[in-house]
């Protein structure tokens, strides 16, 4: 006799009742499921019996229809028709006239443009990964500033916009012309490793992406500080960690801004993740004293019932319309004026193959160029001059 004062056979008899009633509830559970999506008027008078006689697992079903529906809303893309759109711009381009201190949120809906895919929209990353399909991997090296980086960077011109806090990673903000001190990079930029040996911290701004060697918990990029020898690393922050860096990241302004912030205008940003900064949302504030919130979204948003205002639209089409309204024109965007030209770090004598990222070019036909030999013209830079051709082992020069 086994401890417990069942025989093997009594504990093998046991399992086999529970198992047979398990396989029944699920059986039921199908059964009351297929019943549930007829329509009313198809059900037989026992199947009728039968959903009646199962009212708490009729309400456990109807219950998880609710919110799979609710679910499939949210992921749904909507756009508010033409005349309502310019409506809602009119309403916006007064509330950024009137401001007195206004600060932009963004996120990845203003880079779709440019060709980096967004994280939750019908083809992000996340919304492919959970169908099981594969991600492309995209060539950040082509992506240039958007209509939306470049009308942003007008309206701080403009001192219309006093900060913009990103979540995004592209360092396109940075290259639009938007000064340094007026962008929060929550998330990091591929384009800067840091010193953290060094105090302050050493930046190094790259015309290539130095997240090559890097990972969640391993930040490492394989090259080292010109001062003092220290390994670099990236400035990434994913998801799990938390950032303390300094730059490019940015907290303090970001905080500062949204507490001094009477109106916050979100662009393109699920804010799924900005919504788990409360030190963003003055939370510690009554809401009578909480900055007035506009967002520019697709879907849905968790912000949505506190906005003063939500426009259904494509960042880049409100974007061009609240600019018309406002009276101010849209800077095209050029590689030759590009900041990061002249922020760059150049590498030194050895580094040339510690990536195999492609660079970014100066100019568009200086890719073709260099794949047909025509030898790079120098840009220069902090600390020299870099050659601005499109492959890895692009020579640098110094001016004496």
């Amino acid at each position: 006799m086994a401890a417990g004062g069942l025989s093997r056979s009594e504990r093998k008899a046991a399992e086999r009742v529970r198992r047979l009633r398990e396989e029944q509830q699920r059986e039921h559970l199908r059964q009351v499921s297929r019943i549930l999506r007829k329509a009313a008027a198809e059900r037989s008078a026992e199947e009728g019996r039968l959903l009646a006689e199962s009212e708490d697992l009729v309400t456990e079903l109807q219950g998880r229809s609710r919110r799979r529906e609710g679910l499939k809303r949210r992921q749904e893309e909507v756009c508010d028709d033409p005349d309502e759109l310019r409506r809602k711009v009119r309403e916006l381009a007064s509330a950024v006239r009137n401001a007195k201190y206004l600060v932009i949120y963004t996120g990845a809906g203003i880079s779709t443009a440019a060709s980096i895919p967004d994280y939750r929209g019908p083809n992000g990353v996340w919304t492919l990964l959970q169908k099981g399909r594969s991600v492309s991997v995209t060539d950040l090296s082509e992506a240039d500033p958007t209509l939306t980086h470049m009308s942003i960077a007008r309206l701080h011109e403009q001192k219309l916009v006093q900060h913009v806090v990103s979540q995004n990673c592209d360092g396109l903000h940075l290259r639009s012309g938007l000064p340094r001190t007026a962008i929060s990079e929550l998330h990091g930029n591929m384009h800067i490793e840091v010193c953290t040996s060094c105090t302050p911290n050493r930046e190094y701004v790259r015309v290539f992406d130095v997240t090559e060697r890097t990972a969640l918990h391993r930040h490492q990029t394989g090259r080292a500080c010109h001062k003092c020898g220290a390994p670099l690393r990236d400035t990434i922050v994913h998801f799990g960690e938390r950032g303390t860096l300094g730059q490019p990241l940015n907290w303090e302004a970001a905080t500062a801004a949204a507490s001094k912030a009477d109106t916050i205008l979100c662009l393109g940003s699920s804010l799924k993740v900005l919504k788990k900064y409360p030190r963003l949302w003055c939370m510690t504030k009554p809401p009578s004293r909480r900055p007035k919130l506009y967002i520019v979204n697709l879907q849905w948003t968790p912000k949505d019932d506190w906005a003063t205002l939500k426009l259904h639209g494509k960042c880049d089409d409100v974007m061009q319309l609240l600019m018309g309204e406002l009276g101010l024109e849209i800077p095209s965007y050029s590689r030759w004026e590009d900041p990061i030209f002249s922020l760059a770090t150049p590498l030194r004598a050895g580094e040339e193959d510690s990536h195999s990222q492609k660079l970014l070019c100066q100019s568009p036909g200086e890719g073709q160029a260099a794949e047909h030999g025509a030898p790079p013209s120098p840009v220069p830079t902090r600390g020299g001059w870099f050659g601005r051709g499109c492959t890895k082992r692009t020579k640098r020069r110094r001016v004496t």
